[in-house]
Formats: structure tokens, C-alpha cells, sequence
């Protein structure tokens, strides 16, 4: 049995204790995901919890109170077989959370009833469940692109526009442990750049293999140093006994729920982005205007990404890039800034 999979084992059996009963949930909560909508419908997410709300960032705040948020993020008392309504723009659809409370259903709204940039919905319990009081639902904005948009931008974020090192491990956990939205740093420029792209009404994706329990303090992150906001879809931090949400499979819900965008993808070099876009480009070969790829490898003659671009055989632009102004120079000669 490989680590994941005995972490998977112990999650279940810790589950398994931890519900044991029917008792009422102390905390009960809906934590709805920034959703988006398209031709085809809604997708919402989010995830139901027995936990209190986490405390936010401050100011001079010592480095206990940020380790002391960040693991409370990953001690979830996760709640399954909630029953849920999930309401957009007045059109609703019902679902259940998972093994563990997580939820993802697909609301089939029309065009005409959705509202430009954003659209806010809502996500309810539905019936009873164990007794739970307090709040029943939460509210949930879903991204809207407007027909002024030219474009998507759809982006990596682990070392991509945040300073993560994903490469040095143990430096990862540290700076994931000891630091908040407010101290994580972005990559120079990066903030600035994705808001000349998004120019306002360009929609942006944000798509990444960090876990959901990591998805407010990535908005937060998003929102101090400025990034256009959008939709942040991460992937389940153990996943299942047959494996966990493909990065694939995320990026090709947003081009086909957004058929009428052409998109920019930008990644790095650390891990696998090169060859995942790779295969998207191959998949949706006239829907990508261009490929960028951070270099952050610690050996950058590895010869990875090179065997990617090598193998390229496409006409969308790929280009390796060390820093963002290299980005943002080819992106203005594409007419795309």
C-alpha cells in the first residue's frame, strides 16, 4: 500500500469513529466555492463542514496565530449525505455531499437569466439533518463572462503567481504553515499583468493541485495583492481509494462550459503544467491563444520542458519565460494586452 493510499485509510477510519451517532452538528456549515456559469449551466462546489469559521489574517500577527489557522483548515470534521439545494439565478437543482462533504453540481441556468460579471445563488439544506440548527444556506457568487470578453485567462497558482517553492519541500510546508494572505508573496509583476489581461472583463481561471481546504486563503491571497478574482478550483487533499480529480479534468470543465472563449494558459516548470497543456492544445486546438510557462526548475537543464517543447508541433505560441515582463512582451505582441 502506498502513502496515499494508508492516508486515504486513515482518513476513512478516523471518519468512521468521528461520525459514529446522530448527534447534532456544533458548527454546522456551508462553505459554498466560487462557481461559474456558462451556456451549458452552473457548476457550483463547496463543502459541508462541523467546524466554526476559521479567523482571518491580520496585521503583525504572530506566527502561532498563522499555523494555528492553516492546520485548522486541514482538522475538518467533514459532514456526508447532506441533502442540499442549490439556487442561480432562480433556477435550483439538488444534490448530496460525498464521503467527505464535499458537493458539485451543475445548475441548468440559461444565458438570459444570468447576470454579468457576477451572479449570486445560493446553497441550502434541504430537509433536515441530524438535527442541525443555526444557518441552513450561504450565498454563492458564480463567475459570468460578458459578451464583451475576448477571452479567458485560465492559470496555475502554486509558483506560477505565488512564491511557493514546490520544489523544495520541506521549504513548502514551512511557508504553508507560518504564513497567511497577507505575507505570501507573488511573483513581481504578476498582479499587474493579470489585471492587463483581464482588462476588465476577461475572465480568469484559477486551476491548481493545491487541496480545497487551502481555497480561502487562496481568495484572500487573490484579493490583497490584487489579482482579478475568479473562480478557484483546487482538488480534494487524499482523494479516493481510485484516485482524486485530474488538473485535466478541471481545466477541460471550464473550456467546455465557456465554449464561445478562446484561452491563455499560463503555468511553470516545477511539475507537470508543460505537459498538461500540452494535451489541452491537443484536445481544443483552436481555442488556445498561447502558452506560458514560468521557469522556477531548480535544475532548468533537466530537460523536461524541453521535451515537451520540442515535441510542440503546434502553431499556439509556447513560450518558457523567466520572468513576467517576458510574458508580458509576448502577450503585447499578440494583441492580447
Amino acid at each position: 500500500m502506498d502513502v496515499r493510499r494508508l492516508a486515504v485509510a486513515i482518513e476513512r477510519t478516523w471518519d468512521r469513529v468521528r461520525l459514529r451517532g446522530d448527534r447534532a452538528p456544533a458548527h454546522f456549515r456551508i462553505e459554498p466555492y466560487i462557481g461559474h456559469a456558462g451556456p451549458a449551466g452552473a457548476f457550483v462546489r463547496g463543502r459541508v463542514l462541523d467546524n466554526p469559521l476559521g479567523s482571518e489574517a491580520v496585521d503583525g500577527e504572530g506566527v502561532g496565530a498563522a499555523v494555528r489557522r492553516t492546520v485548522g483548515h486541514f482538522l475538518t470534521n467533514d459532514l456526508p449525505g447532506v441533502p442540499l439545494t442549490v439556487t442561480v439565478a432562480n433556477v435550483s437543482a439538488e444534490t448530496v455531499t460525498d464521503s467527505e462533504g464535499y458537493f458539485h453540481v451543475r445548475v441548468p441556468t440559461t444565458p438570459e437569466t444570468l447576470e454579468s460579471p457576477w451572479t449570486r445563488g445560493s446553497v441550502e439544506l434541504r430537509g433536515d439533518y441530524r438535527g442541525t440548527t443555526g444557518p441552513r444556506s450561504a450565498p454563492v457568487d458564480v463567475r459570468v463572462p460578458g459578451a464583451g470578453a475576448r477571452f479567458g485567462i485560465l492559470s496555475d497558482v502554486d509558483d506560477t503567481i505565488l512564491q511557493t517553492g514546490v520544489q523544495r519541500a520541506g521549504r513548502m510546508v514551512l511557508q504553508t504553515l507560518t504564513g497567511s494572505a497577507l505575507t505570501r508573496t507573488p511573483f513581481p509583476g504578476a498582479a499587474e499583468l493579470y489585471r492587463d489581461l483581464a482588462a476588465g472583463v476577461n475572465p480568469v481561471f484559477y486551476v491548481s493541485s493545491s487541496p480545497w481546504n487551502l481555497h480561502s486563503f487562496l481568495v484572500e491571497f487573490l484579493r490583497h495583492r490584487g489579482f482579478p478574482l475568479g473562480p478557484v478550483l483546487l482538488r480534494d487533499l487524499l482523494g479516493t481509494w481510485a484516485g482524486r480529480e485530474q488538473k485535466h479534468d478541471r481545466i477541460r470543465e471550464v473550456l467546455d462550459l465557456h465554449p464561445d472563449l478562446p484561452f491563455v494558459l499560463l503555468g511553470d516548470s516545477g511539475e507537470h503544467d508543460p505537459q498538461i497543456y500540452a494535451d489541452i492544445v491537443r484536445d481544443y486546438p483552436d481555442r488556445i491563444l498561447a502558452v506560458y510557462i514560468r521557469e522556477v526548475r531548480l535544475d532548468p537543464g533537466d530537460g523536461r520542458v524541453e521535451e515537451v517543447s520540442d515535441a510542440w508541433g503546434s502553431e499556439v505560441p509556447f513560450v518558457l519565460a523567466a520572468d513576467t515582463d517576458v510574458v508580458r512582451r509576448h502577450a503585447t505582441g499578440l494583441d492580447l494586452l
